[in-house]
């Protein structure tokens, strides 16, 4: 989740965790962006905002975060 590539089998699970981090932390912008590789403040937002469009309009990907958050126990 770290790493720079861009493939969609690794940036969509990118963009669900930075997502969750932004929900249940108090962590800033650019501070998620450091935890996930050093990606600009710009980024994360762009991916928390595209993560509560798709989890408002597909199903599937709202079980598949509802699920993660149950496993994390949130």
């Amino acid at each position: 989740l770290k790493g720079a590539k861009r493939h969609r089998t690794v940036v969509v699970p990118r963009m669900i965790a930075m997502y969750l981090v932004r929900k249940h932390t108090s962590a800033s912008l650019p501070d998620i962006g450091r935890l996930f590789g050093g990606r600009d403040h710009t980024t994360v937002l762009h991916g928390c905002r595209k993560m509560t469009y798709d989890i408002a309009r597909n199903p599937e990907v709202q079980s598949a975060v509802q699920a993660i958050e149950t496993a994390l126990g949130k």
